[in-house]
This record gives structure tokens, sequence and C-alpha cells, in this order.
């Protein structure tokens, strides 16, 4: 069978490898001239942290989140499972039981578990959770492996060209993964802008994504290896992909300082904001429109979901398959919008 992705974000490539992988045509079509140049993927966390999120997502989240963390280790050799490390400072203690009391498949750690899990946060946190099961991976490693394996399996990745301008669409089956840019179509989509820094620091080691709470401004840092870390917290409802704003530069810096004080000698190696899709609701969906399936509204979990929506598009354009968890047709989004 001959499919179409159009996308290259983490969503479209999923998608294409889990179909070339079972014996399908595949070619992918995007509009930006090289990968990650125009796709909220490239800013992602890469945290494949399903029990976290369970804080404030619905458990379809952590089913389809727990897939994938799988999914990613059998396909990205540098995914690196070492869990999650979640704190609070001694005023915010109360955010941590919170936090505690919404989530799953966690250890509470002392001081000096702490110490020996993270060493260069000796001394710094009395408490934490540990969520031992999730893992984490570097984005912009992770699409470029997932391309060339597709070139390897005789898959055809083609950048800087207009999707819907192309004959190819009209031969077969597509498969659309391009976020905001579907909601002339599917016209329930908003943007969640999101801003990130990437900071170097080779003086600070840590092995595992560190999630710092705060009643109002939490707080993520994710080893990329090298002395580099990602930085990260802000969820902004909004659809413009404007540069950072100094309040929540200045809000990142001082969390990710008060994290840990050498953070304060750290260099800003890039600053980087990404819109992302979501529906109402919160929860991805994949839309059967004709002969196109959208797969969109992966909101801030674009990583921990695509691989799990992946194997369902394969399973819905091979076989026919329906996943009423996560797809639609006519019937039911005209129930659904009624």
């Amino acid at each position: 069978m001959r499919v179409t992705v159009v996308g290259a974000g983490v969503a479209g490539l999923t998608c294409a490898l889990e179909l070339a992988e079972r014996g399908a045509q595949v070619e992918v079509l995007e509009r930006a001239e090289r990968l990650g140049a125009s796709c909220c993927s490239w800013f992602a966390g890469g945290m494949l942290a399903p029990w976290c999120e369970l804080e404030n997502c619905e458990p379809l989240i952590v089913r389809l989140g727990c897939e994938s963390i799988g999914w990613w280790h059998d396909h990205f050799g540098e995914t690196v499972l070492a869990g999650s490390l979640v704190v609070a400072h001694g005023r915010d203690a109360g955010e941590l039981e919170r936090f505690a009391r919404r989530t799953e498949r966690f250890a509470w750690l002392d001081e000096e578990a702490v110490a020996g899990l993270e060493p260069d946060l000796a001394g710094r946190f009395h408490r934490a959770l540990y969520f031992k099961e999730e893992a984490h991976l570097d984005p912009r490693a992770a699409l470029a492996a997932l391309e060339q394996r597709l070139v390897a399996l005789g898959a055809a990745v083609r950048y800087g060209v207009d999707p819907y301008a192309n004959e190819a669409l009209a031969a077969g089956v597509s498969v659309d993964c391009t976020g905001l840019a579907a909601r002339e179509t599917l016209t329930e989509l908003r943007g969640v802008k999101g801003e990130m820094l990437l900071l170097e620091l080779p003086e600070l080691v840590l092995s595992r994504p560190v999630r710092v709470l705060h009643p109002r401004v939490p707080l993520y840092v994710v080893p990329r290896g090298n002395g580099v870390f990602m930085v990260g917290a802000t969820s902004i409802e909004s659809d413009q992909p404007t540069r950072i704003s100094a309040r929540s530069m200045l809000e990142l810096l001082s969390a990710a300082y008060a994290l840990h004080p050498a953070f304060g000698e750290a260099q800003i190696i890039e600053i980087g904001t990404g819109v992302r899709p979501a529906f109402p609701d919160n929860l991805p969906r994949i839309e059967r429109r004709g002969r196109t399936l959208y797969v969109n509204g992966l909101y801030r979990h674009g990583f921990l979901l695509a691989p799990a929506l992946a194997r369902r598009v394969a399973g819905a354009v091979l076989q026919g398959r329906f996943y009423p968890e996560v797809m639609s047709d006519e019937d039911s989004r005209e129930r659904r919008l009624a």
C-alpha cells in the first residue's frame, strides 16, 4: 500500500516508520526546508514520564505513554531509562505531597537517597519522589534517527514541498501530522505555547530529568549530555510562536538557580519556543476524513504519545482496525460536537 505522511515532526516520523516497517510504501512530505525547522518537536523536553504526567492528565495519557517507552527503547538506542526525580524546596513541601496524591508508581526518597541518585544535589532536598520506570531522550537526536531509519527502509523524506499541492496525496491513503496547520479542517484545535532554554554547565552532572515543584512556576531540567541541560516549564494559551518573554526568561533562570546555584554560571546557548496543538480536552485524536487520517492534539506529550498513536495509525491503515479510545469517524465526531 502507498501511504503519504504529511509532516516530519515526531508524530509524522513515527507514523511513517510504523507503516514502513509493516511493508507500506511510504513518502513523507514536509513544508519546511529541513528537519525540525518549523515543528514544536524540535523544542520538546523529551521526557517519557507517563506517571508524572498523571498529575494533571487523563489515564489515557498514562496508558499510551507506557506503551511508547518500550517503543523508543527499541527504536532509539540512546533512550535513557533512568527514571525521573521530583523535588520541592522546603517552603513548597506541600506541593510534593499534592503531587504524590495525584500520581502513581513512585518511591519516596530521603535526603541520603536523593544524594545517592544525584550526587550534585546532595544536601539540597530533604525528600523527593522517584519514578523509576520513566525515561528521557534527546528529541533532536531521536528525530534524526527516525529519519535515517526511514531512508534505510526505502521511504522517501522530502523537504521544502507544499504537501497539498502534490499529486501524491491523490494516489493513496494519507496521514496528516501537521499540528496547528490542520486547524482549517480540525476546527477545535488551539495552540499552547511552550518556551525553553538550553544551558551549558559542564560543572554540574544530572543523570535524569528533575522536576522542581512550585505553585506558580514549576520547572523541569533535562540533561542532554556533555554538560548541556534543557530547562522548561511554561505553558501559555497562545498560537503565536513569538519569542520568549522577559518574564518567562527570568522565571526559568531563577528556578534553575534555585535548583542549584551553579546554574548562575551557566552559558545560555539557545532560546526556543514552540506552539503545540491541543483539542479542548487536551487528549490526542486520530480522525478519519475520507482517505486521510489526521493525527493531532498531542498537546505537551508529543514524544510520549507519538509511538502509541503511530501503531494505531498503522493498524487502521493496513488492517482496517478501529481504536475507539483515540479514533473518531464522521458519526462519532457528530455525536461529540452535538
